[in-house]
């Protein structure tokens, strides 16, 4: 083989060489040649702007945006937020009065709407925005020119193979031509040498992946802005309507307010609930269902049949209706000292452990005259235990297993002042005892453990409890968003735009066969890839063997492997070897 070089590298050469090297369709990186190295590009306001807008949509900075994006999240997790559950934010306010005031201007209670999530999410957008534009305006202008040209000197690269052979050049390039051609590789003959390029879908999924995270940050943003979601809590045989009036909480956004809710109505005939009842995992859940009957629009007459169960929402017009919850409602008649009933029907009670333990409070407001001939109000505290001990006196009233199977309601009763027509809100499941008595039933606190059936006469003559069975509730969550179609398309994207962009490898293969002094045709093929890696050199040598069916090697018994670590194999004028190469790699770094 001669070497083709008869004097130093042209700067038309380094310049091929160095746009081979570089496979990427990424904007050119400050400190790459021709560019500013880190400083600003300019003098003065315009020159500062232009600084800070490449910083701002370089890799670097995007990837220090996400993270602290991630970081900004964590808050969210651990403290209770505004968005979800208020009641809950104020609990925990009661409860840690000395950092409260401090979350409170820092925005803790509503992370993903203060200003500084506000700011970080918007500059991350901003910078995937002007990463983007550029990278997909040039990869066009790549897709649309030819693929570069062969360097001059190809024993350069850091993969070569070359032989003899008498077939002509002409038919060589050809063969060559047609032989990548059908391997797809994007192919072009000029100036006596193929130049042939492949593995675009490396740069695709590149752009995917960004234009996915753009999407998935996006459909976030248009969650928050257009979503909203309100809460009811359900007893079997209660119905509902999707207004405000009906809701038990609403929370909504600038875009969705109350005058968007969709018109639909569900009423819960029965709800079911199945546990595991041996085994390791005794007491797990196995099954929650919600058995419903809805109606879409305003006529609530045209009833359609429904479950709901856990991960399996209703979806109703653009609303889905999530299960969230379930317990226990016992029902209580409560009759005054004449025997008349002033307070009947089922009291959801909350759980508080694994086996549906529950706690909650009966109002009896309507009360009437108490015995001493004042106007009064009585108040349970009380437990509902689905499967109760026979003895709790050490371990409290606690339940044994969440099914309800031998069910038993605990009860402790107050009279006085309830503080409902006071007029401001109050916790249902909560009892404010400040101006309450607790009732005595001798010497000690007024206590009844009742079955199903069972009643309670309550001391001093306040009347009695009875106990009449229990029902089943059912909590739900009824949610519009419409942006999570969005964002899970974008996250489904993003994973595929990686896979591409992590096992698609971007190479490029030059053959050039040239006619010699001697009447011989020596043949050169030569490779370059992405990164460094042994499918390049496997590539080459398919080829060249492929090659040699049509352009066969002299037998001459030269050896034609390059390896670029040792140019001196082959000096400038030198003789070369004229069999069968396989290609190998050789180190990019040792290139001159």
């Amino acid at each position: 083989m001669s070497d083709t070089r008869t004097g130093p590298p042209t700067p038309a050469d380094e310049t091929a060489e160095r746009d081979a090297e570089r496979l990427s369709s990424a904007p050119a990186e400050p400190g790459d040649p021709g560019t500013p190295d880190g400083g600003p590009a300019g003098i003065g306001v315009v020159g500062w702007a232009r600084w800070m807008w490449r910083q701002l949509t370089s890799m670097r900075v995007a990837l220090v945006l996400l993270f602290m994006l991630s970081l900004a999240a964590v808050p969210g997790s651990l403290i209770p937020q505004n968005s979800q559950n208020a009641f809950k934010v104020q609990t925990w306010k009661a409860a840690h009065q000395g950092v409260a005031p401090l979350y409170e201007k820092l925005q803790l209670f509503d992370v993903y709407s203060s200003v500084w999530f506000s700011s970080i999410y918007i500059l991350l957008f901003v910078s995937l925005a002007g990463c983007i534009v550029p990278r997909t305006w040039q990869f066009v202008g790549v897709l649309r020119a030819a693929p570069p040209a062969a360097p001059r000197n190809l024993t350069r690269m850091p993969v070569y193979a070359a032989w003899h052979t008498d077939a002509d050049a002409k038919a060589v390039n050809a063969a060559a031509h047609r032989l990548l051609k059908r391997r797809r590789f994007r192919v072009q003959l000029a100036g006596g040498a193929v130049a042939s390029e492949k593995g675009y879908l490396r740069e695709v999924g590149n752009l995917l992946f960004h234009f996915s995270l753009f999407a998935l940050l996006a459909g976030f943003a248009w969650a928050s802005l257009a979503s909203g979601q309100g809460g009811k809590l359900l007893v079997e045989g209660q119905g509902y309507s999707n207004t405000t009036t009906q809701l038990d909480d609403f929370t909504g956004s600038y875009y969705y307010t109350v005058d968007d809710l969709d018109a639909f109505g569900f009423k819960l005939d029965r709800f079911t609930a199945r546990y595991q009842t041996s085994g390791d995992q005794v007491g797990s859940a196995r099954d929650f269902t919600a058995h419903i009957r809805y109606w879409k629009g305003t006529d609530s007459t045209r009833l359609t049949t429904g479950t709901i169960e856990v991960n399996h929402p209703l979806e109703i017009g653009d609303s889905k209706v999530f299960l969230i919850g379930h317990g226990y409602a016992p029902v209580v008649t409560v009759r005054n000292a004449k025997n008349e009933i002033v307070y009947r029907g089922p009291t959801p009670f909350l759980p508080q452990d694994a086996n549906n333990t529950s706690t909650g409070v009966i109002k009896v407001s309507d009360y009437g005259t108490g015995p001493s001939g004042g106007k009064t109000m009585l108040g349970f505290n009380g437990y509902f235990l689905p499967t109760a001990p026979d003895n709790f006196e050490k371990t409290g009233p606690v339940s044994l297993f969440p099914d309800a199977a031998d069910p038993m309601l605990v009860l402790t009763a107050y009279q006085g002042d309830l503080g409902t027509d006071s007029g401001l809100p109050q916790n249902v499941y909560q009892l404010d005892t400040k101006h309450m008595t607790q009732l005595q039933q001798d010497g000690d606190v007024a206590r009844a453990r009742l079955k199903p059936g069972q009643a309670w006469e309550l001391p001093d003559g306040y009347g009695s409890v009875t106990f009449e069975g229990y029902q089943q509730w059912a909590s739900f969550n009824i949610s519009h968003r419409p942006g999570n179609a969005v964002a899970l398309t974008g996250a489904v994207c993003a994973i595929l735009g990686l896979v591409g962009s992590l096992f698609v490898q971007r190479r490029r293969i030059w053959v050039r066969a040239t006619a010699g002094p001697d009447g011989r045709t020596l043949v050169e093929v030569a490779g370059l890839g992405r990164s460094e890696s042994a499918r390049t050199a496997e590539e080459l040598a398919e080829l060249a063997v492929e090659l040699q069916g049509s352009a066969p090697a002299l037998d001459d018994g030269a050896d034609t492997d390059h390896d670029d670590d040792s140019p001196s194999d082959h000096p400038p004028g030198g003789p070369a070897d004229d069999t069968a190469p396989p290609a190998a790699p050789a180190d990019p770094d040792s290139k001159e």
